[in-house]
């Protein structure tokens, strides 16, 4: 299995971080992808991912709920930075992420308009570096989908997908875009229904960690991947070790 999406750089793993990976790697989970959400996390995403490089792999990126109206939003020099550090890093990133837009968090259109106009950045920087995106859309399915329809972004991953089922699969269908499922779909029935609409080929594994596990109660982690399977195999009415061989080849031909 490979997690698509993971903060494992977070805080909350500080203490107990190896023993994390070590239960990821017994439930059979062979990669992880990190993502970043500020500079600075970017920066601790590389420190941390160099210390295992076994399991841990890359994504740096520049979080939508960055532009939220009680933040001082990222400036220009901020994401000059942010690019800079992908280029410097290019043989470890493996994907642009964590971007997107969110609005849940961001409420007015001047700071939409932000969003919009780093998510068009960040798609120009995958595309020079020829990487994929590894996409954030709350309360923004469509919009997300359009704005990356029309920067022709080619290698797409939608993180957790709130929105409607149908705007997945015309994103699947005409843009090839996938979509990653976390464990949390056992109490989402907005999960459920996109894993119904969506072809397997169209979907991945991700947890998300340290949120969106199977309780809300409990911090998450990539060995709770297996949820996430049991619920795409009951759904899809095909084995465990079928969920996990496909969805393990989409994410390997999305990401190399």
């Amino acid at each position: 299995m490979i997690d698509c999406h993971a903060h494992l750089a977070d805080a909350s793993f500080d203490a107990d971080r190896a023993d994390v990976i070590a239960r990821a790697r017994a439930a059979g989970v062979e990669r992880v992808l990190v993502v970043g959400e500020s500079l600075d996390d970017d920066r601790r995403v590389l420190e941390v991912a160099a210390a295992h490089p076994e399991l841990l792999a890359v994504c740096v990126g520049l979080h939508p709920d960055r532009f939220a109206e009680e933040r001082e939003p990222p400036d220009e020099t901020t994401l000059d930075a942010v690019c800079a550090l992908a280029r410097a890093e290019r043989a470890r990133v493996v994907a642009i992420g964590e971007v997107g837009l969110d609005r849940w968090v961001v409420k007015t259109e001047e700071r939409r308009a932000l969003q919009r106009a780093c998510l068009e950045r960040m798609a120009a920087l995958a595309a020079e570096l020829d990487v994929p995106l590894n996409v954030h859309s709350r309360s923004a399915g469509h919009h997300t989908i359009d704005l990356l329809a029309g920067c022709g972004a080619p290698k797409v991953l939608m993180h957790a997908f709130d929105g409607k089922a149908g705007h997945a699969v015309r994103a699947f269908e005409a843009h090839g875009f996938l979509f990653s499922i976390p464990p949390s779909i056992v109490r989402s029935r907005q999960k459920e229904k996109l894993v119904a609409a969506l072809p397997l080929d169209a979907l991945c594994l991700e947890s998300d960690s340290p949120v969106l596990g199977p309780t809300r109660e409990e911090r998450n982690e990539p060995a709770n991947l297996a949820a996430a399977v049991a619920a795409i195999a009951r759904i899809k009415e095909v084995d465990e070790d079928r969920v996990r061989e496909v969805t393990t080849a989409n994410a390997r031909g999305l990401f190399g």
